[in-house]
């Protein structure tokens, strides 16, 4: 396989778990704003989380971003992933607001709900 090709793959397998975790941000804020909070809310934010540690323990780079700098020496934040490079670029701030907005939306609308449960 060519390093191109190498590339190319490790550009297409970034992008679909990207898309994953796009899903699963946005239905933590779903979940959040409706209030319908399951048990795949609770897995969608375990999986953003873990993600995050995985980011952190990479000094705040993706490992498949590490992969792609093997072949690629482009200096475009999109050179690792199918993203328009505006949104490569901000990507992190974008979908860490938002998850951080679901996730406060959905510990206040359980924690509401306990505690008025409990009285």
């Amino acid at each position: 396989m060519t390093p191109q090709h190498k590339l190319l793959a490790i550009k297409l397998i970034h992008t679909i778990i990207w898309l994953v975790f796009v899903v699963a941000i946005f239905y933590v804020l779903y979940s959040g704003i409706s209030g319908e909070i399951t048990l795949y809310t609770w897995l969608a934010i375990a999986m953003v989380i873990g993600e995050g540690i995985t980011l952190l323990a990479f000094n705040m780079f993706c490992p498949l971003t590490l992969m792609a700098r093997k072949y690629s020496d482009s200096d475009k934040d999109n050179f690792d992933i199918f993203l328009p490079n505006w949104l490569a670029k901000y990507n992190k701030l974008i979908f860490t607001t938002i998850f951080l907005l679901g996730l406060v939306l959905v510990l206040f609308k359980t924690f509401n709900k306990s505690l008025i449960t409990n009285s």
